[in-house]
């Protein structure tokens, strides 16, 4: 399925873009030190699937870009995860570190 515009906005201008990572699975964005995953479908399953594929990226901050009405869902889920990450809407003026 092609990539919406607004999927494309959260991405940013970044250096790399759909990024291989293990597992045969693809990191949405890498801009320096920075890992960049959007998900915009707000389930569960899909969250989960975007921190996993955050989780393989060990010495970049994570960065985590999500709907407005998505961001406790997605803290819930990182915090009970235990991962450290970043989760902001998708236009980026708010932001929660986890």
């Amino acid at each position: 399925m092609a990539e919406s515009k607004s999927h494309k906005k959260a991405k940013g201008n970044a250096a790399k873009k759909e990024v291989p990572i293990k597992g045969g699975r693809r990191l949405d964005a890498i801009r320096g030190h920075c890992a960049i995953e959007v998900e915009r479908s707000g389930s569960k399953a899909g969250l989960n699937k975007a921190l996993s594929r955050l989780r393989t990226q060990t010495n970049k901050s994570k960065i985590l870009r999500v709907p407005l009405k998505n961001m406790e869902k997605a803290a819930e889920i990182a915090a009970h995860k235990g991962i450290n990450v970043t989760i902001t809407n998708l236009s980026k003026t708010k932001r929660k570190h986890i």
